[in-house]
């Protein structure tokens, strides 16, 4: 039987509200962790920090990029848009996380921001505000509500053997992958965002721009925690 493997997530860093307390916090939706847990792996907050990324991914069998803030758009060369948001912090920190990640081979997905993140990181580049190209908002509806689109998957791909031919997703975002280095498109929406990136040459480092922890798609963390374990069998 392979060991349950620990699996690495990386946080917001955000003012919260618990009991009677408001505050800065480290914190991240309970969604994330309860499906790496239902996968069989074991999951370690890793909330922004200065240093020691290489110490902790040298600890971890695998890795998430979560969602959140807008990837900083100088990191891409270019100056922010009027829609966009950031969040250096984590930028620096996230960036740092994948080094470690890329040269120690651990199985890594990144989550809406993180599929955005792993394709910066890459050298890529991304659009700023989607609705300007796509002419609707159905990817990131106001509020605090999900959108949905149809994802349909590259036969043949990786994220095709987790996920299937097509599904809908839920999604919340504004900005999207164009420039991909190093990395094959696996899923596009039917209005042609890119939806998915993986490097097969990589094993499992994979990016997808929906919120799988959000619905019944269990397929990508099985894939996830099943990379790992086998990592960490030796």
């Amino acid at each position: 039987m392979l060991p349950r493997p620990v699996i690495g997530l990386s946080t917001y860093r955000e003012t919260a509200r618990w009991g009677v307390w408001t505050d800065v916090a480290d914190l991240l939706s309970a969604t994330y962790t309860r499906s790496v847990e239902a996968a069989g792996g074991t999951v370690v907050l890793l909330p922004p920090q200065g240093q020691g990324a290489d110490t902790l991914v040298g600890r971890l069998d695998g890795l998430i990029v979560t969602g959140g803030a807008d990837v900083e758009p100088q990191r891409y060369g270019q100056e922010p848009g009027p829609h966009t948001y950031v969040r250096p912090d984590r930028d620096a920190w996230e960036l740092a996380l994948l080094d470690a990640a890329l040269e120690r081979q651990v199985p890594t997905l990144g989550i809406c921001r993180g599929m955005q993140l792993l394709a910066v990181h890459g050298g890529g580049r991304l659009e700023q505000h989607l609705p300007d190209v796509v002419g609707h908002a159905e990817h990131g509806p106001d509020g605090d509500a999900y959108g949905w689109t149809s994802v349909r998957t590259v036969a043949g791909s990786m994220v095709s053997t987790m996920v299937g031919e097509s599904m809908q997703v839920s999604c919340h975002h504004h900005q999207a992958v164009l420039e991909h280095p190093g990395f094959e498109v696996s899923a596009h929406a039917a209005d042609g965002t890119i939806e998915a990136i993986e490097d097969p040459a990589r094993g499992y480092w994979v990016g997808v721009q929906w919120h799988p922890e959000s619905g019944d798609d269990h397929g990508l963390f099985a894939g996830l925690v099943g990379a790992a374990a086998r990592r960490a069998a030796g």
